[in-house]
């Protein structure tokens, strides 16, 4: 592999540590102490100037819960501007915000759904007929 390859690619693993970095609004130092590492060597890192080991990518991957692929843009990133943004954030959340988005989507999923509403004595299994207000 030629030594320009292999900068480049020095070069993309750091401006896409940087990115992450600053789409989940951590400083250089919070995130070089989150993955064990001293704050100049993160700045050389992401500056491309530093290759990143093996088991620093793995703790940068666990921090912003990203699977290598999804690290290296190999999965479908949301179309618009809105959903990439709802993504970051959901994925800035902890363990147990994300598990109660997740409840709330479901549950508003269901609520959309008229064919998985379940019927009870007192309730109809058909929404109700809007009317309209001038009536």
């Amino acid at each position: 592999m030629s030594s320009s390859h292999s900068t480049r690619k020095i070069h993309l693993v750091g401006s896409r540590i940087r990115e992450l970095r600053k789409g989940r609004r951590l400083t250089q130092m919070e995130l070089s102490e989150k993955i064990g590492v001293a704050q100049s060597d993160l700045s050389r890192m992401e500056q491309g100037e530093y290759k990143v080991g093996l088991d620093t990518l793995f703790k940068i991957l666990q921090v912003f819960d990203l699977k290598m692929g999804e690290f290296f843009g190999e999965t479908e990133e949301p179309a618009t501007e809105e959903a990439r943004q709802v993504l970051d954030d959901f994925r800035s959340l902890s363990e147990e915000a994300r598990k109660e988005v997740r409840d709330f989507l479901l549950f508003k999923k269901q609520q959309e759904t008229p064919s998985e509403t379940v019927s009870t004595p007192d309730s109809p299994v058909d929404p109700p007929e809007e009317k309209p207000l001038n009536e």
